[in-house]
Formats: structure tokens, sequence, C-alpha cells
């Protein structure tokens, strides 16, 4: 996150957070929550007393926030606080423990159909990895070449959710949809690259991939092809964990691989990557 033409609490706040490794998106989430609770004050955030804390959450819980919302705000301000060395404002902040659901995830009958109306080779692959393999959103957008090793039947995920690498096994009919997309994948967008730093799913910009957003609209247009009327998304990662985590991922954990195989992934470190052919 850029620290130019701010003021020095949030550079300073930008630094701690450079500092932690916090991720780009957790950073803006920080920021915006400081921003909500400075224009609630009407004054600045390093102002503020243990009074005002408790107003703020009282306000959050009266103006209808959602458990989730409340938490990441608070943990946001908790984190200037402690910035500030403000300790004492920072043991004033409650988080509140949010419900636990049973998701909802999609019957075999639906999977099939799911699959069945995708509109083209890309969106199958797409929806096929996210139930297939088990991945977020997220991850099957950050694909590259690279992280398919076809001689060991894995997908290597590098540093995703808690910043964790983990092995993801990989079928054979997943293995020859994946080589299916290779062939037909547009080459535009990556000339000159590598071809095992190429993403998977480039954007439509030269060196950009497809975001979450474009994959979630892929999602719920096949889902609507295929009648599907649960309310399901996919699963993704922060900061859309607030949503009811349902749809494909949940749905991998719960029933068999249409492409075969089982659900169960190795871990540790694996050999080479050599790229799909």
């Amino acid at each position: 996150m850029s620290t130019d033409s701010v003021s020095p609490l949030r550079q300073r706040m930008i630094e701690d957070m450079n500092a932690r490794k916090l991720c780009a998106g957790t950073q803006r989430g920080h920021i915006r929550s400081c921003k909500q609770f400075a224009a609630f004050l009407k004054r600045p955030p390093d102002t503020a007393t243990s009074e005002d804390i408790r107003r703020f959450q009282l306000h959050l819980a009266e103006s209808g926030a959602s458990i989730c919302n409340r938490n990441r705000i608070m943990t946001g301000l908790r984190f200037l606080f402690v910035t500030l060395r403000r300790l004492d404002l920072a043991a004033e902040i409650y988080h509140i423990r949010e419900p636990q659901k049973i998701p909802l995830v999609m019957s075999p009958d639906e999977t099939k159909r799911l699959l069945a109306v995708a509109q083209n080779l890309k969106v199958r692959v797409l929806l096929s990895l996210g139930y297939g393999c088990g991945l977020r959103a997220g991850e099957v957008i950050r694909l590259k070449v690279k992280h398919i090793d076809s001689a060991q039947k894995i997908i290597r995920i590098e540093q995703s959710k808690g910043r964790q690498d983990r092995n993801v096994m990989l079928s054979p009919e997943m293995l020859d949809l994946l080589r299916q997309w290779w062939k037909a994948r547009p080459l535009r967008y990556d000339a000159g690259v590598p071809a095992q730093e190429r993403w998977l799913f480039p954007g439509k910009s030269r060196g950009k991939l497809m975001t979450t957003r474009q994959l979630n609209r892929l999602f719920h247009q096949a889902a609507d092809a295929a009648g599907i009327r649960k309310g399901m998304t996919l699963h993704r990662p922060a900061p859309q964990l607030c949503d009811p985590p349902a749809g494909t991922r949940h749905r991998y954990q719960s029933h068999p691989s249409p492409h075969g195989g089982d659900h169960q992934g190795s871990t540790g470190p694996s050999r080479g990557w050599p790229h799909v052919r």
C-alpha cells in the first residue's frame, strides 16, 4: 500500500502493517475501519477515549451491522490503537462470536448440471477446479503453469489462506481438461513470458489475471442456466468470508469428485513443476 500523500498517523499505521506483512486487502480493510471511526467521532481517531470506543460499538450494533462486519471493523481499530501504543484502548475492544452454520452444498445431480451448462471450455475448467479439486476462487485464478505437476498428479497451491502452501490431488480427467484448455488458451496477453510463469487464466490486460468477481459471475451464470436456486456462492478468500461459505468448495468436501480420484491432498515439499503439455 502506498504511503504517498497521507497523514503521519496513517503512514505510521501502513508502515506497521507492512512490517507485519499484512496483505493489501487486509490493509485496505483496516484503513477503511479507521476512516469509519473518524467519521463517527468527527475528529482524529488518535484523540479517542474509552467512552468513544464504547459508543462506537453501540452505534455499530444499533445500525444493524452484521457480526462479521462489526468484528472486522473493530479488528482494524485494535490495530490502530496498538500502533498508537494505546493498549488501554485496545483492551476496550471486544469481538462477538459468530454463529456456526452448516453450508449449503450442491447435490451430485446439481453439480453435473452445473458443469454441463458451462458456456465454454474455460468456464468448465474453472468450475471443475473449484469443485473437482476443492480450490477457493482466489486459488483458481492465481494458478500458473508451474503449479501443475502432471508427473505426480498434484496441483501446488502457494501461499493461500493463512500464508500456507498445500498440494491438491489432480485426477487424470482434470489433467486432461487442463491440457485441452492449455491448447485453446489465448497467448496474446503474455507473449514473451516464460511458459512456467504464465497464468492459466489470464485477464483482459497484459500481465493481469482474471478476478474473483469475474469467476463468481461465471459461476452464477452457470447456476442460473442449470436451474440451481439455492443462493450459493463460490467459497472465496477475504474480504468475502462474511458471505455464507457455500458452493463448490464445500460441495467438494461433501461428495466424491466427478473427475475421479479422491479428495485427500498430499502436503510437504515436492519435486519440480513441469508444465501442462
